[in-house]
């Protein structure tokens, strides 16, 4: 069973299964689609049990003659022991400064090392790099590969994971980040899933796609794809790029594109154009719609008028364009809506049917029956459940916001937010900012802690389940609240760096920016959890109890009561 951790744990056996952060959503939004011209890109990791913390990478100067030691990542193939210390530690080591520094665990163990630079830059780390001081963001989404190879020391050490982090750490541009992480592809080698990396810069935005293609050998596939401007560009775990136009300008492959898929049988020069999608992956994995139903969603909301199909042929359909016009220009707020969606309002609502429960959850957990593994075609299938944008499983979401009209320090912005798009709020992390607070940088799935905000937000979300249908309108108030005020003092806030940064005064700029997202983040988890506490009153033993009144019977609705057997008694004392 390749890719499975088997752990004892008092006496009895937990299968602790593959990465779930093989099933992200992200967007990119090129700056003339955007109502203020920024650029925006977004990323909804969802981890399961994985790292859910966001860490502050500090810039650092190196000696000459300095290696850069490249890590696994278990968002590649699963926990590897050999590599990794814990499960759900990302990685231990001093090496990405003091933010990933953990007292008594042993260090992670590098693959292999590249030539290190004279000067690495600050940026915000999670299960995959974030975006940096010079307002170079990424996102990413997982993709089943035709070939999905082991890491091998030395000869093929590079994920996705940490390639968008040396890019992160070097370049400012998106196009120069391209071209590095496909140079380093080809140089060291190409581990794990296929994947998409969405990198953004002020100006630009290109979708970035590779893969692994030989068990054995080095290297590995790329292909890179800039988003026209004025446009959105969608991903949910396929690949998205298709017809590879050689001499396009905005088109950029690996060296050894052609040739490999040739020799792999993938493709031939008489089948016309190379169609990357084809070329290189089975299509959909997991179930059919699990990726194309988002990428539908999400599109349909943005140009209904292009009424886009929700159903068809199969995963290889060209019913969905590489991006779309949206009817209106979006800003950050209209993005994380898009993150938060469940289908509403359409024939696949989750929040309708008995699937939803009496108090309409559209939240569906999987059990044993579920399909997961990655990359393979789903055959004699029991059933599924559609997959919504907005899923139980997220670790964190964000919406990376970066604008050329402001200096990076105050331009670029992280919109942050903990456990599923649904439920969280996002807290806002300036590039400026030189630290991030403990309440989102520290935390472990495993362990319950109300000082983090990993817990805060997972604590409501999941006891918001209890009475969906009720508590999520007191969710959703508290959310618009605290987000509304965030967007509304954004202006003052910058406009305060902003008089600093102009009066030379850049170390102060940062230093107040820092202090303003600290002090905010903590605030909003301390409001979290004051809304937790609320909810365990309010909707106790199933009851609506609100101070002052008589508690009220909340009970189910009469559908729910026929379909699980209340009006078959026991009415009488008569055996039915």
């Amino acid at each position: 069973m390749k890719n499975f951790l088997f752990l004892f744990i008092t006496g009895a056996l937990l299968v602790v299964f593959p990465s779930s952060a093989l099933t992200c959503t992200t967007m990119l939004i090129t700056k003339g689609a955007t109502k203020d011209g920024s650029v925006l890109v977004s990323h909804s990791d969802d981890d399961s049990i994985e790292d859910r913390r966001v860490i502050f990478v500090p810039a650092m100067d190196h000696k000459p003659g300095s290696m850069r030691p490249v890590y696994y990542d278990t968002a590649a193939l699963g926990f590897k022991p050999e590599y990794t210390p814990t499960y759900n530690k990302r990685y231990v080591g001093k090496s990405r400064g003091p933010g990933y520094s953990e007292p008594g665990l042993p260090l992670s163990k590098p693959l292999g090392s590249i030539p290190q630079v004279a000067h690495t830059y600050a940026y915000f780390d999670g299960n995959y790099g974030i975006m940096n001081e010079h307002q170079l963001g990424i996102g990413e989404c997982t993709n089943g590969a035709k070939v999905e190879p082991e890491p091998d020391p030395g000869k093929r050490i590079f994920y996705s994971a940490e390639l968008s982090r040396v890019a992160l750490e070097r370049c400012k541009k998106a196009r120069e980040a391209v071209r590095l992480m496909g140079e380093l592809i080809e140089q060291y080698g190409y581990y794990g899933t296929g994947e998409t990396l969405l990198v953004a810069d002020t100006e630009e935005g290109w979708v970035f796609e590779m893969c692994g293609y030989d068990e054995k050998g080095t290297g590995g596939l790329w292909v890179a794809k800039k988003v026209p401007d004025g446009e959105v560009f969608v991903a949910a775990n396929e690949f998205r790029i298709r017809e590879i136009e050689p001499d396009d300008p905005d088109t950029m492959y690996s060296k050894n594109l052609f040739e490999a898929v040739r020799e792999k049988g993938w493709w031939s020069p008489e089948d016309g154009k190379l169609d990357w999608l084809k070329a290189v992956s089975n299509g959909e994995y997991s179930h059919p719609y699990y990726s194309l139903r988002r990428v539908w969603r999400a599109m349909s909301r943005m140009a209904p008028s292009m009424k886009l199909p929700a159903w068809v042929e199969d995963g290889f359909t060209r019913a969905y364009p590489f991006s779309i016009k949206p009817e209106k220009p979006l800003a950050v707020a209209d993005v994380i809506s898009l993150h938060r969606d469940h289908y509403e309002g359409t024939e696949f609502d989750m929040r309708k049917g008995l699937a939803a429960g009496p108090h309409g959850s559209p939240n569906r957990y999987p059990g044993p029956y579920d399909k997961s593994e990655i990359g393979t075609k789903a055959q004699k299938m029991r059933g599924a459940w559609e997959r919504p944008l907005s899923i139980f499983r997220c670790g964190y979401v964000y919406v990376n916001q970066l604008r050329g009209f402001l200096p990076s320090p105050v331009g670029g912005v992280c919109w942050f937010g903990n456990d599923r798009p649904y439920e969280t709020c996002l807290v806002p992390f300036y590039a400026g900012v030189n630290s991030i607070p403990d309440s989102f940088s520290k935390g472990d799935i495993w362990r319950f802690d109300r000082n983090t905000a990993l817990w805060a937000f997972n604590f409501v979300a999941n006891y918001a389940d209890l009475n969906y249908s009720h508590m999520i309108k007191d969710i959703q108030s508290r959310q618009a609240a605290i987000e509304d005020e965030q967007y509304a003092v954004q202006p003052a806030v910058e406009q305060a760096a902003m008089a600093l940064y102009k009066n030379g005064k850049v170390d102060l700029c940062k230093k107040y920016l820092t202090n303003y997202c600290s002090f905010n983040a903590d605030r909003v988890v301390k409001e979290w959890w004051a809304l937790a506490e609320e909810l365990i009153v309010k909707y106790n033993d199933g009851y609506l109890v609100v101070r002052g009144r008589p508690e009220q019977k909340i009970g189910y609705p009469d559908w729910w009561l026929e379909k699980a057997g209340y009006f078959k008694g026991p009415t009488t004392y008569r055996k039915p």
